[in-house]
C-alpha cells in the first residue's frame, strides 16, 4: 500500500516537458493544498526527467496564485546544463493560468572538502516532547508528527521571539528522501501566528529550500525525526521573512527561506 505523501506527490509524464499533478485532500491548507506538497510535487517531477543531472541542490517557488483543488500540470525547461550543475525554470499552470513560477538547480555531489558553521539548537529526545496537532481546518499537519520543543501556537500568548523548534516526521513513518525534505522545509506556520499569539490572514508568497544533503546522508537517516528551528528577522509593511534549518541528527540537510505576507490584526 503506496504511503499517502507518495500519492499526493504522484506525477504522469507528458511531452514538451510538461508533468500532470493532482492535489491530495489529505494535505489541504486553510486555502488551497499546503504549500510544501506542492514544492515536494515539483521536485518529485524534475527527479523523474530523463535529462536529469544529479540531485536537487535548490528550489525556488514562487506562488504567483493559490493553486485550488484539482488538477494542474507542471512546465519544465532545462536552461543549461554543464559539468557540476543544472539550472531549470518552471511553471504551475492551471485552468490555462499560470498559478506558480520557479527555478530549481540540480547537480551531482562530489568528494570535497566540507564543513558545518550553523550550531544544532538543543533538544531533549523527540519521545520526551509532546505531539501537538493544528486545528482541525488545517489538514496536512495531521501527515507528521510535530513535536515542538519550543514555539508552540497555543492561540492566546502573544511573544517577543518568534523561534520554533519542533520535531518532524512523517505519520505514517516513511524513509526521508527529497520530496519528503522539500515538504518539510515548509512545515513551519507563519512566525507572525506566534507573535500576535493567534492565526492570521497569511500565505507564503516565495518559498527557496537549499538542499546539503547527499543521498547518501537521506539513506542513512531513515526514517528518523527531522530537528527544525524557525524564525523571522524583520515584520514590516505586511510581509515579513522567515528562515529554517532541518537537522537530522548532527547533519544539517536543508535550509529554506521564506517571504510571507500577513494581514496587520491592529489595523
Amino acid at each position: 500500500m503506496a504511503h499517502v505523501f507518495d500519492d499526493a506527490v504522484a506525477v504522469k509524464p507528458g511531452e514538451n516537458g510538461v508533468f500532470h499533478a493532482h492535489t491530495h485532500d489529505a494535505y489541504n491548507n486553510m486555502v488551497g493544498p499546503y504549500g510544501g506538497i506542492t514544492a515536494a510535487t515539483v521536485v518529485h517531477a524534475l527527479q523523474q526527467h530523463p535529462d536529469a543531472l544529479g540531485d536537487p541542490l535548490a528550489l525556488t517557488l514562487n506562488y504567483a496564485a493559490p493553486v485550488a483543488n484539482g488538477a494542474w500540470d507542471l512546465h519544465t525547461e532545462i536552461v543549461r546544463t554543464n559539468r557540476t550543475n543544472q539550472h531549470w525554470t518552471f511553471r504551475i499552470v492551471q485552468n490555462d493560468a499560470t498559478v506558480s513560477t520557479g527555478s530549481a538547480v540540480f547537480g551531482p555531489h562530489r568528494d570535497t572538502w566540507s564543513d558545518t558553521e550553523a550550531v544544532r539548537p538543543e533538544a531533549p529526545a523527540p519521545m520526551e516532547v509532546e505531539d501537538k496537532d493544528f486545528p482541525d481546518f488545517i489538514a496536512w499537519d495531521k501527515n507528521y508528527e510535530m513535536r515542538f520543543v519550543t514555539g508552540w501556537l497555543d492561540g492566546s500568548v502573544k511573544t517577543d521571539d518568534s523561534t520554533s523548534t519542533v520535531w518532524l516526521r512523517d505519520r505514517p513513518e516513511r524513509p526521508l528522501d527529497y520530496p519528503a525534505l522539500a515538504s518539510m522545509a515548509d512545515a513551519f506556520f507563519p512566525r507572525a501566528f506566534l507573535r500576535h499569539g493567534t492565526y492570521l490572514p497569511a500565505g507564503t508568497i516565495s518559498l527557496t529550500t537549499y538542499f546539503h544533503a547527499s543521498p547518501d546522508e537521506l539513506a542513512a537517516h531513515g526514517t528518523g525525526h527531522l530537528l527544525g528551528t524557525a524564525r523571522a528577522a524583520r515584520f514590516a509593511g505586511g510581509h515579513f521573512d522567515q528562515d529554517a534549518q532541518l537537522w537530522g541528527g548532527d547533519v544539517l540537510l536543508a535550509t529554506t527561506h521564506q517571504l510571507v505576507y500577513f494581514k496587520d490584526p491592529t489595523t
